[in-house]
């Protein structure tokens, strides 16, 4: 028999009890609650951020790139295979702006051009080990005369670089095009999609040029058009170089058509916060080409480059409905919304005048005098239960 009871107890079904309200200032504040909880639901979480949608983040992304222009730098007119580093075509590559020579670099000892004056040998050997020698320092100072401080000897490539003749830079660079071919695949939805649609022509990507508004599918940005975009100019770059970024991002609802699925080009100066700082300002590098002389000697010519670098960036993410998602935002929503409840509940409870009469309606408080007594019927007893009715141990309230 206790079994049967507390099966029959278990399948009990209690409803909460409701208390009605007639408060103008609860009932505006519960209602402004539930309506802005239903705005933020539908404008942001399903209109906005597309709750509703199955998302594909890791987007599978290719770039190429090819720069073209003609400039004229230290005597001789340049092209791409002198300017630009790596050839390959890569989505990190550089123009250069600037350039120092030193050619007829031999193995040997010679004078450090940087500023490590001594006055004996004692004064250069503390330099041992410095990575900003020209060289490996030897230890021995080279002096002109006694009255002059020299300078400490290296061991290395001879004569030592030397930066004090300066070059014009290119001006030319603003007129240089870069061409830009990105491909992209979301797996989840085996979607590929590429940056300019199939259907332009070789006759129209030669004559177009980038335009956020005219031509904004253009593969084609002129190089002084992308330092615009980052409110920068030539004139502040090509003395020290820099670095731009260039951001292909792909945000593809793939519930509508897919020739809607497009990229959206922003520019914007990576090396901005070093901008004004004289320590590591702007972009630079340094390579050699190596020969040998009829006697078999080796020797190279050293390039020190300035460069304006460009590194293409590509994010994105493609969205699809899928009823998994919708369904717990929906369920999320209708369990927001009761929030206001809450709020309601507190205000009435602490601040308004008749909170304990609230608290009186709202929660029913049994002793165990009471329960005692329900279950001694009395004729006189308010709390007897009628003829036919039967008590649950669950709650204490009678269950018909």
């Amino acid at each position: 028999m206790v079994l049967w009871g507390c099966i029959i107890d278990f399948f009990t079904y209690e409803s909460t009890k409701s208390v009605v309200i007639k408060n103008w200032s609860v009932g505006i504040i519960n209602r402004i609650v539930q309506v802005a909880i239903i705005a933020y639901f539908v404008g942001y979480v399903f209109i906005h951020e597309k709750a509703y949608q199955t998302k594909d983040t890791g987007i599978e992304s290719s770039v190429m790139t090819k720069v073209k222009g003609f400039g004229r730098h230290y005597d001789r007119i340049m092209d791409v295979a002198d300017y630009v580093f790596p050839q390959e075509g890569t989505n990190v590559f550089c123009i250069m702006t600037r350039l120092y020579v030193t050619e007829n670099q031999f193995q040997g000892r010679c004078p450090d051009s940087w500023p490590f004056t001594c006055t004996m040998d004692d004064d250069c050997k503390k330099y041992y080990g410095s990575v900003l020698s020209s060289g490996a320092i030897t230890g021995k100072c080279l002096t002109e005369d006694n009255e002059s401080p020299g300078v400490c000897e290296v061991e290395g490539w001879c004569p030592t670089e030397n930066e004090a003749f300066k070059t014009k830079p290119m001006i030319d660079i603003r007129n240089f095009t870069i061409f830009i071919k990105n491909s992209i695949n979301f797996p989840l939805f085996d979607v590929t999609r590429g940056n300019f649609p199939s259907t332009m022509t070789s006759d129209e990507i030669k004559n177009c040029t980038y335009h956020p508004e005219k031509s904004p599918f253009c593969p084609i940005f002129r190089v002084g058009d992308i330092l615009n975009y980052t409110e920068q100019t030539v004139e502040k770059l090509i003395e020290k170089g820099g670095e731009i970024g260039i951001n292909i991002e792909w945000k593809c609802n793939l519930d509508i058509d897919l020739d809607y699925c497009v990229p959206l080009y922003s520019f914007t100066r990576l090396d901005k916060p070093f901008e004004k700082n004289a320590i590591s300002k702007g972009y630079n590098f340094r390579f050699a080409r190596y020969y040998k002389s009829d006697n078999g000697t080796e020797y190279r010519t050293l390039y020190k480059v300035f460069a304006i670098r460009f590194d293409v960036m590509v994010t994105g993410n493609a969205g699809k409905f899928d009823m998994v998602p919708t369904l717990i935002n929906v369920v999320a929503a209708l369990t927001s919304v009761g929030l206001g409840t809450v709020l309601c509940d507190i205000i009435l409870l602490n601040f308004l005048k008749g909170a304990e009469q609230y608290k009186a309606k709202k929660f029913e408080e049994v002793s165990p005098a009471q329960i005692e007594a329900s279950l001694t019927p009395s004729p006189d007893s308010r709390l007897s239960l009628k003829p036919g009715t039967k008590s649950s141990l669950d709650s204490g309230m009678p269950s018909l």
